[in-house]
Protein backbone atom coordinates (compact mmCIF):
# COMPACT_ATOMS: atom_id res chain seq x y z
CA UNK A 1 0.00 0.00 0.00
CA UNK A 2 0.96 3.46 -0.91
CA UNK A 3 0.42 7.00 1.08
CA UNK A 4 1.10 10.08 -0.38
CA UNK A 5 1.81 12.96 1.69
CA UNK A 6 1.29 16.76 0.05
CA UNK A 7 2.23 19.68 1.86
CA UNK A 8 0.02 22.85 0.97
CA UNK A 9 1.47 26.23 1.88
CA UNK A 10 -0.78 29.00 2.55
CA UNK A 11 1.01 31.28 0.94
CA UNK A 12 0.16 29.10 -3.01
CA UNK A 13 -3.24 29.76 -2.08
CA UNK A 14 -3.52 33.49 -1.40
CA UNK A 15 -0.92 33.55 -4.54
CA UNK A 16 -3.26 31.76 -6.75
CA UNK A 17 -5.98 33.34 -5.11
CA UNK A 18 -4.71 36.82 -5.95
CA UNK A 19 -3.55 35.80 -9.73
CA UNK A 20 -7.61 34.76 -10.55
CA UNK A 21 -8.95 37.93 -8.94
CA UNK A 22 -6.22 40.16 -10.59
CA UNK A 23 -7.13 38.66 -13.96
CA UNK A 24 -11.09 39.26 -13.02
CA UNK A 25 -10.23 42.68 -12.39
CA UNK A 26 -8.43 43.18 -15.38
CA UNK A 27 -11.23 41.64 -17.28
CA UNK A 28 -13.85 43.38 -15.93
CA UNK A 29 -11.53 46.96 -16.45
CA UNK A 30 -11.04 46.00 -20.03
CA UNK A 31 -15.13 45.49 -20.54
CA UNK A 32 -15.87 48.16 -19.08
CA UNK A 33 -13.06 50.48 -20.93
CA UNK A 34 -14.26 48.37 -24.58
CA UNK A 35 -17.73 49.24 -23.74
CA UNK A 36 -16.72 53.17 -22.91
CA UNK A 37 -15.00 53.71 -25.96
CA UNK A 38 -17.97 52.11 -28.70
CA UNK A 39 -20.47 54.26 -26.89
CA UNK A 40 -18.09 57.39 -27.84
CA UNK A 41 -17.67 55.85 -30.96
CA UNK A 42 -21.39 55.54 -31.84
CA UNK A 43 -22.23 58.98 -30.04
CA UNK A 44 -19.72 60.38 -32.57
CA UNK A 45 -21.04 58.49 -35.86
CA UNK A 46 -24.27 59.70 -34.99
CA UNK A 47 -22.76 63.71 -35.93
CA UNK A 48 -23.17 64.82 -38.91
CA UNK A 49 -19.88 66.13 -41.22
CA UNK A 50 -20.33 69.47 -40.30
CA UNK A 51 -20.57 68.63 -36.16
CA UNK A 52 -17.85 66.71 -36.22
CA UNK A 53 -15.62 69.43 -38.47
CA UNK A 54 -16.55 71.65 -35.89
CA UNK A 55 -14.13 69.12 -33.36
CA UNK A 56 -11.90 68.93 -35.61
CA UNK A 57 -12.67 65.44 -36.37
CA UNK A 58 -13.45 63.71 -40.24
CA UNK A 59 -16.05 60.97 -39.87
CA UNK A 60 -13.06 58.33 -41.08
CA UNK A 61 -10.75 59.36 -38.19
CA UNK A 62 -13.01 58.75 -35.06
CA UNK A 63 -11.69 55.38 -34.02
CA UNK A 64 -8.37 56.76 -34.28
CA UNK A 65 -9.25 59.81 -32.43
CA UNK A 66 -11.84 57.54 -30.04
CA UNK A 67 -7.95 55.19 -29.19
CA UNK A 68 -5.35 57.92 -29.72
CA UNK A 69 -5.16 57.72 -26.02
CA UNK A 70 -4.72 54.64 -25.86
CA UNK A 71 -2.83 53.45 -28.98
CA UNK A 72 0.35 55.04 -30.91
CA UNK A 73 -0.59 55.27 -34.43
Amino acid sequence: MAYIATAHNAADHRSLMSRVLTALGNFFSDYAEARSRSAEIEALTRLTDAELAKRGLTREGIVHHVFSSSFYL
